[in-house]
This record gives C-alpha cells, structure tokens and sequence, in this order.
C-alpha cells in the first residue's frame, strides 16, 4: 500500500576534492564529510559505487584564488584531475561537476566583480569555459549552481560548439538566497568575503517565481532541473514537479544535513528514522533525483 518507496538510484552523492595528497579533512560542521585530494576521493568514490549509489556530484577546493576564479576552468585543476582518475579507476560512477565560480574567487561570490557588484553577462563566458573544460576531462554532466542570468544557453552553445552535444545539464533553476547552506560554504571555502548573494539567488519567500526561473532554464536547454533546498521548500519541487514534462531534482543541503546529525548526537532524535523521513518527503513532493550527504547512510540501509 505505500505509495512512495526510495531507492538507490534515486541518489546523487556530493564530494568535495581539494589539492595535494594523501589528505582527508573531516568537514566539521557536516560529519561524516570530507574534503578530500584527488587520491583520497578515489577511495571515496569506490566506497560510494559499492554500495549502489550510481552518481556523485564533485566539488572543487582549489590551492590558489583570484578574482576570475581561473582555478575553475583550469584543465589542471583539481576538478579536472578528480575526473579523469575517478573515470580511470571507477568507470561506470556517473561523474556530475558543479559549475560555478565561488570556489575559486578570492572574494567567494559567484561571478565577475566589478565596482562592488556581480556582473552578470562577463561572467557567462567563464561559466562556459568551466563546463568546457569538465566535460574535456570526462564529465558526464555538469550543473551550473551560479544562477545567473542566460547561463544554461552559455553553456549549451558552449559544449555543442567543443562538441559536447551529448553532455547534459542539470541546472540548478530554483535556488534560494537561503540560510542553510552555512556548513557547506565552510566545506567548500566559499563564504562571499563581502555582502551577500541575494542579488542572484532567489527570496525564500517567493513561490510564483520558482516557475518563471525553471521555465527559462528550460528554454535555454536544460536537461534535468533543481530545487535547493530541499526540506524548506517542498511546495516548490510540488509546483515545479507539476508543471514541466523534465526530471527534476532537489538538493538535500548542508544545514539540513547537520540539523539532522547534530540532533541525533543529542541524543534528542533518531537519526535513521529522520532521515529516511526526510528523504522520502522529497521524493514524495516530486523529486526524481535527490542530491543528499545522506546517500550513504541511506543506501546501507536500503542494502539491508
């Protein structure tokens, strides 16, 4: 009689890849989390694939920023060389790259700065190039997370131009201006050094707007469309779900996450019952792919 059932094929696992070697940094406000250098996440990723998660999702933590964040679109980077070694060792791990500029700025926004402000249009080209450059070391699709304006056609004309036609984009479409991502910006060392990034992201009190955001995505060429976060914003995947013939995905988040862990070290919750809860209320909102810290613990249970 149950009517919405999870499954392993319904998560997307984040890493988090950083330089040199032989290191893994438990992420304190996330545990469980890492960041790790390339030959760590190799490890990481075979763990992940082993117990049936068929996806992750990488992020980059570069040794050097500036201020166009040229680590991103670095065919050196850290990202690039996660890939190929990731490819090289588990072949069949669905590799998916996050596609935007704050890990690599020196001031953590998301764009090209100018004047005190982000610059929309400047920053579409670089965009391009980081997508390019992932899909060069073998990326099987990249979601740009940075939501500016016009970037999902950018990197469409981009990839079809380099003949990556058949790479697809997951676009973070729905992204709110929201307070929980707290963790993983220390995670992925890309707290904005000033101001905020409300200017770009979405107001968490708007509803109508999610959709205008997902059709445009859409129109641009977006394969796969996402709602983060996740929890707050159930409605939203509901609405999205409903209104557009595409998989949509939404993005369990960090500060969901160590909630989550954080009360069940008090002793004040069961964290295995919380998180299968939580998980299958965003499958049941809609979502047909979930990007979840929780993969893992999930999946074993799955497994048993």
């Amino acid at each position: 009689m149950r009517e919405t059932s999870l499954s392993l094929d319904d998560f997307i696992y984040p890493l988090f890849v950083t330089y040199g070697k032989n290191t893994r940094k438990e992420i304190k406000a996330m545990p469980g989390c890492f960041q790790e250098s390339v030959d760590k996440i190799v490890k990481h990723a075979k763990e992940v694939y082993s117990l049936g998660i068929p996806s992750v999702l990488l992020f980059g933590i570069p040794e050097h920023k500036d201020a166009l964040g040229s680590g991103a679109y670095d065919p050196h980077g850290v990202v690039q060389k996660a890939i190929k070694a990731i490819k090289d060792k588990v072949p069949n791990l669905y590799i998916i790259t996050d596609v935007c500029m704050c890990e690599y700025t020196s001031h953590g926004h998301c764009g090209i700065i100018e004047k005190g402000d982000v610059k929309n249009d400047p920053t579409l080209e670089l965009l391009a190039k980081e997508a390019v450059s992932h899909a060069g070391a073998g990326a099987d699709m990249v979601a740009p997370s940075d939501m500016m304006d016009g970037r999902v056609g950018a990197i469409r004309d981009a990839l079809d131009e380099e003949g990556f036609s058949e790479v697809p984009i997951m676009s973070y479409a729905a992204k709110y201006a929201s307070a929980f991502y707290g963790p993983f910006r220390d995670a992925a060392e890309s707290t904005p050094k000033f101001g905020d990034r409300r200017s770009y992201q979405m107001d968490p009190a708007n509803r109508r707007e999610a959709l205008k955001e997902v059709a445009l995505d859409i129109e641009e060429g977006a394969d796969i469309v996402m709602v983060k976060p996740a929890m707050t914003y159930l409605d939203i995947i509901s609405d999205v779900k409903n209104a557009f013939d595409l998989p949509v995905a939404a993005y369990n988040v960090s500060g969901e996450y160590s909630l989550i862990k954080a009360g069940a070290k008090l002793g004040w919750i069961d964290e295995s019952r919380v998180m299968m809860e939580v998980l299958t209320s965003i499958k049941r909102a809609g979502a047909d792919l979930i990007l979840t810290y929780f993969a893992k613990d999930a999946a074993k249970i799955l497994n048993k």
